[in-house]
């Protein structure tokens, strides 16, 4: 199963990606194997060289005091945290979660690091994509 952000491309031009596995506990598993789970507004941080999943949605069925949106530990190795946290700095990146999936058992998280794209840039976007289903809808006509 796999949980797409797809926000991710058109808020962010995206570099580099990395796999990371995610502390979970059972019923936030259970969601994601039932393909329910919203990354839109996810984003990781690295704080005293441990990352962290932040404001991932990851609803669960058992009531209760339960919150969707709590912080979870991403699990990477420290030379890989090190590696990343000096191209954020040196590059003013953001890392932005960008898929998450099951690999056999296990649940994981594509991470990539990302710089945002400014107002005109997304517009740009929308206008060139626009155009091109313009073109197309004209030869569909044509032919």
């Amino acid at each position: 199963m796999t949980i797409i952000n797809k926000k991710a491309r058109f808020n962010y031009n995206l570099f580099e990606r990395i796999e990371a596995g995610i502390s979970l506990l059972g019923r936030e598993a259970k969601s994601i194997r039932e393909k329910r789970g919203d990354l839109s507004n996810a984003y990781a941080k690295i704080i005293d060289h441990e990352a962290f999943l932040i404001n991932a949605n990851i609803p669960s069925d058992a009531g209760g005091e339960y919150n969707s949106t709590r912080t979870r530990k991403l699990l990477l190795h420290k030379s890989e945290i090190i590696s990343i946290l000096t191209k954020i700095k040196a590059k003013k990146l953001t890392l932005v979660p960008t898929k998450m999936y099951t690999k056999g058992r296990l649940v994981k998280v594509e991470l990539a690091l990302a710089k945002a794209k400014r107002q005109f840039e997304k517009k740009a976007l929308i206008k060139k994509k626009d155009i091109e289903r313009d073109i197309e809808r004209e030869l569909r006509v044509k032919v």
